[in-house]
């Protein structure tokens, strides 16, 4: 797998960016039970590697 930049290095697979949103819903527990249909198909679009976590913050503020 070739290293993206968009990610950071601990999160280049779905895996890793699966932890990585456990880890800040964990940190930020609001980002779990407050989370809307469509921040939650946000969410699987950032595991996915679709759209960034930036990416994911302007469109839930933009929301």
């Amino acid at each position: 797998m070739a290293y993206d930049a968009r990610f950071g290095p601990s999160a280049q697979t779905p895996a890793q960016r699966a932890w990585v949103l456990e880890q800040l819903q964990t940190a930020l527990p609001s980002l779990k039970t407050k989370a809307t249909a469509y921040a939650r198909q946000l969410y699987a679009r950032y595991v996915a590697g679709e759209l960034t976590w930036a990416d994911v913050r302007q469109a839930l503020n933009a929301a």
